[in-house]
């Protein structure tokens, strides 16, 4: 089941410039790079745009505590049945058809209660966001039917990125729910549910950029990708596949590209970035693309 268009702006506007962190592989956090003009024309405001391109193809799921074989059944027994009955579908469509997102509420960690502990990085729209002291997302909403179903109290735990499936795997959270795609590299903290999303990495350029506008498919994306230079700098969030795209990665299957990879907090913070004319590009996950593009354009 895909859900590839995203119609409302989710309140991602103001994360602009404060998002929640999300750690790199080394630790730094950038916010430079060569750039090109992403003006739309001299005295109007930049705006972006996607390019409507699948660059990859993958699946989320939830990763769960390996020392916990029976939560990992109730997660695949839930995931199979808010899929067949249509309740996945529900939530989906709240936020890609224009529907009404419901809060979700975090209770206090407290270890004398009986509690689902969930590992998040909140900076994730429309998977997982924060409006003042609710939570919001897909995965958020599908936390919270989950520990109802349990019968436990939600706990919520906001970090960064990187830190999701390490807390995982020490016993700190339960679960990560935070739009995490399978791959073998994260299987080391946490065994995987079944999937619930197919996804993919999409690319955001300026709108004054025409580079890629007869591109048919992932491969002419690619290969213009393929042209870049060490003194071009790609923009990602930092931790997520974006950034395995950019720089290469083995488990990941992916050769890298020959441009600089610059890290941010958000895609949000990129995307602006690459709009002040700091970074080339911004390679994203598809959902988040279309949400971030829109909401920066109505800021403009």
């Amino acid at each position: 089941m895909k859900f590839r268009k995203f119609t409302c702006i989710l309140l991602i506007a103001a994360c602009v410039f404060s998002m929640a962190a999300c750690g790199s592989k080394d630790g730094a956090d950038s916010d430079s790079g060569s750039g090109s003009d992403g003006g739309d024309g001299a005295g109007e405001a930049a705006t972006a745009k996607v390019v409507d391109i699948d660059l990859t193809d993958e699946e989320y799921a939830f990763g769960v505590d390996k020392t916990q074989p029976e939560l990992l059944e109730q997660v695949n027994a839930f995931v199979g049945k808010i899929k067949e009955d249509g309740t996945l579908e529900e939530i989906c469509e709240k936020y890609f058809g224009g529907g009404e997102p419901e809060a979700v509420e975090s209770a206090k960690l407290d270890d004398s209660k009986d509690q689902l502990v969930v590992a998040t990085n909140a900076a994730f729209e429309p998977f997982e966001y924060t409006k003042g002291e609710s939570y919001y997302g897909i995965d958020m909403e599908i936390a919270a039917m989950l520990a109802e179903e349990l019968d436990k109290e939600l706990v919520i735990q906001n970090m960064d990125f990187e830190a999701v499936c390490l807390s995982v795997s020490q016993q700190k959270c339960d679960i990560a729910m935070a739009g995490l795609t399978i791959n073998e590299e994260r299987e080391e903290y946490v065994v995987f549910s079944d999937s619930y999303y197919e996804a993919s990495q999409r690319l955001i350029v300026p709108n004054s950029d025409t580079a890629f506008d007869d591109c048919a498919d992932a491969d002419a994306v690619a290969e213009l990708l393929g042209g870049l230079s060490d003194s071009d700098s790609i923009g990602v969030q930092a931790g997520t596949t974006g950034q395995y795209y950019v720089e290469g990665d083995a488990d990941w299957g992916f050769d890298g590209l020959p441009a600089k990879c610059v890290t941010y907090k958000s895609g949000s913070l990129a995307v602006q970035d690459m709009l002040n004319g700091n970074i080339k590009y911004v390679i994203i996950d598809a959902a988040p693309a279309d949400a971030i593009t829109e909401a920066i354009n109505e800021m403009q």
